[in-house]
């Protein structure tokens, strides 16, 4: 797990085995002796991009550090319905405790992965990257992000300190796009590159004159012309696309020559996937 922060990871899964678990597992501790030990299994119930085992792995771990993982898979493997991903074995009672957290980021990591594995296939053959956006789910944007590689999808910023892209708002208060380009120059690192949003090709001049390194434009239906106007501007900007992207229109804003598109829909709502897990006493 190269990408991710094992000790975050760690921290996180902490948390919500707390909120899950509260005081204790009522249920389990009043069916089930304590010694009582099992083995289970996830299975896919459709065909998907896995994604978080490592995270599943992490919950039954902090819960019984003893218990016993074997994946068949590895994070980003495409698997077709019907197939075992990973095994466990150990106390009966671990497995029904932290099933539902498991399942939980299983089942929605492994969505984000398949969603952007969709959009990916959907811009092959062109130079487009398919990105994410800082619209996750609040306490699971490490882990989102990481499904998004495994994806085949690139990583936008992670957070508001990974990165300077001035937005309409940040515009608006600086009085214009130039402005607040200039002042952005004057004052960042030179190792920090800024990315600005623009709506018209007066906006895209000012940013490009300015000193930006990239635009991001929304998407809509004259963008094509936009993404010609700023080639003509300059042939080194980078040039990004957002807003409402969909599987229909994605494949067009990439033959319109965007370098990256950003997707909503990879992270904001996502369909979990069929997953489930089966237990048995050993």
């Amino acid at each position: 797990m190269n990408w991710l922060d094992e000790g975050a990871l760690y921290s996180s899964i902490s948390l919500f085995l707390r909120e899950d678990l509260g005081r204790g597992d009522i249920t389990t501790q009043t069916v089930l002796s304590r010694n009582v030990r099992a083995k289970g299994r996830f299975v896919a119930g459709e065909d998907m991009v896995v994604a978080g085992l490592e995270a599943a792995e992490e919950v039954f771990i902090t819960l019984d550090p003893h218990q016993q993982i074997e994946a068949f898979v590895a994070d980003g493997e495409v698997v077709e319905a019907g197939k075992v991903i990973a095994r466990t074995s150990g106390f009966a009672d671990v497995m029904l405790s932290g099933e539902r957290v498991a399942l939980n980021l299983l089942q929605h990591l492994s969505g984000v992965a398949t969603r952007t594995r969709e959009f990916v296939k959907a811009v092959e053959g062109t130079k487009s990257k398919i990105a994410d956006t800082r619209k996750t789910t609040p306490g699971l944007r490490m882990l989102e992000k990481y499904a998004v590689l495994l994806g085949g999808g690139v990583n936008h910023r992670y957070g508001l300190d990974d990165g300077v892209f001035i937005k309409a708002n940040h515009a608006a208060l600086a009085g214009g796009v130039g402005t607040a380009v200039k002042s952005t120059r004057e004052k960042i690192g030179h190792l920090h590159k800024i990315e600005v949003e623009v709506v018209n090709e007066r906006e895209l001049r000012e940013a490009i004159d300015n000193g930006a390194d990239a635009i991001s434009i929304d998407a809509n239906e004259t963008i094509a012309e936009l993404i010609r106007k700023a080639r003509e501007v300059s042939s080194s900007v980078s040039i990004a696309v957002s807003g409402a992207v969909t599987l229909a229109n994605v494949r067009g804003f990439a033959d319109a020559g965007a370098d990256l598109i950003r997707v909503d829909a990879l992270t904001q709502s996502v369909r979990a996937m069929d997953i489930s897990f089966q237990i048995q006493q050993a």
